[in-house]
């Protein structure tokens, strides 16, 4: 599963910005339909607050919604979990366990996120699953430095040189007909926090769109999906507040670096101020380069917008993990994905399709791209 977190200082590191109206009555854009808008969330899948806004017919139909995604995002919870076992039950730490030695049949749920951080990993690079090695280093030092700040301490380069020699994805055997998967290194294991709650998200929002849920947006720690728009019968988007670095977390505006409007996409922010501790007054955050094992210094933040949420999860390491001519290159290739970075000094780089989208530049949810 994505790391338990005893933190809650990045839970709003991305928040539904709440812009909306509680109650509208108006008439609707979509199909001259009008609904109340409901919220809810719930803290016990992931390990983060997940918050689902929407507007439905009535707050019974709104239940009946919300109970199916709570529901959901515990069995993925338990699924994606590398950290704890569930009586019969086949999970990530299942496969961890059994690493080189023998295969380990689990739902169809992990064979697709493996397959999809896979294929992302082969396509963009940087942000490798099977790196859980140099990753659990990582997070006992963090863990142990948060626990007692005087006694902080970096883990050893020989240490995490040693790790990242069984963090070669290709020891990571897929059989789709037996449903299996299997870690042909005994030392290897994987992490699937840079893209599982985002995974996750997505997976939720299609099934339940497809269940008739049509005007929606779930945040999952952050990892923000929008289905529809508000049927507030006033905006045609939803808006999203990107959180400063720089300030507090909080869900007041003035704490927030900007605001923008989507429909039917997501948005995904990475950072050096959500998972860190301090060692000699330096922090250091949980986000690590591959190349040098310590985590990147590129930029205090970077946010994706992308349809697929666990897409912009993936991307959101990647592009973190780049310097910025690369960074912004790799963005400019794909299709559909726009991206914000957050220098190290402050100032700001932003796709234009980006900016296309963002309060200070003029956009708003009234309006339609």
């Amino acid at each position: 599963m994505y790391r338990i977190v005893k933190q809650s200082r990045w839970l709003w590191a991305i928040m539904i910005a709440v812009l909306m109206l509680a109650g509208c009555t108006a008439k609707a854009d979509q199909q001259n339909v009008v609904y109340p808008k409901f919220s809810d969330s719930f803290f016990d899948a992931f390990d983060t607050m997940t918050q689902v806004v929407a507007y439905t017919e009535n707050e019974a139909q709104f239940d009946q919604y919300f109970a199916k995604i709570h529901e959901r995002f515990l069995e993925l919870h338990c699924l994606y979990d590398i950290y704890n076992n569930y009586e019969g039950l086949n999970n990530l730490k299942t496969i961890n366990d059994q690493a080189g030695i023998q295969p380990v049949k689990v739902d169809r749920e992990i064979i697709e996120l493996i397959q999809f951080s896979k294929e992302w990993y082969w396509k963009v690079g940087e942000t490798n699953i099977a790196m859980g090695s140099v990753l659990d280093l990582w997070h006992d030092y963090r863990e142990a430095g948060m626990a007692n700040p005087e006694k902080a301490e970096l883990p050893p380069m020989e240490a995490l040189r040693k790790a990242a020699e069984h963090t070669d994805f290709d020891q990571v055997i897929i059989d789709e007909v037996n449903s299996t998967v299997y870690l042909a290194d005994p030392q290897m294991s994987l992490s699937v926090g840079a893209v599982a709650k985002g995974y996750a998200t997505e997976l939720v929002a299609k099934e339940m769109k497809a269940a008739g849920m049509n005007s929606f947006m779930i945040s999952a720690g952050g990892n923000i999906r929008s289905v529809g728009q508000p049927l507030d019968g006033v905006r045609q988007r939803w808006g999203v507040g990107i959180q400063n670095p720089n300030k507090l977390i909080t869900v007041e505006e003035d704490n927030l670096l900007d605001t923008v409007f989507i429909k039917d996409a997501s948005v995904v922010s990475s950072g050096d101020y959500q998972r860190y501790y301090t060692v000699d007054g330096v922090r250091y955050h949980h986000l690590i380069d591959p190349k040098t094992l310590l985590p990147g210094d590129y930029y205090r933040a970077v946010t994706v917008v992308t349809e697929d949420s666990g897409l912009a999860d993936f991307l959101s390491t990647v592009i973190f993990l780049l310097p910025y001519e690369e960074s912004a290159a790799l963005v400019k290739q794909l299709d559909g994905v726009e991206a914000l970075w957050v220098m190290p000094d402050g100032t700001l780089e932003a796709t234009k399709g980006m900016q296309k989208i963002m309060k200070s530049r003029g956009a708003s949810g009234a309006k339609a791209l």
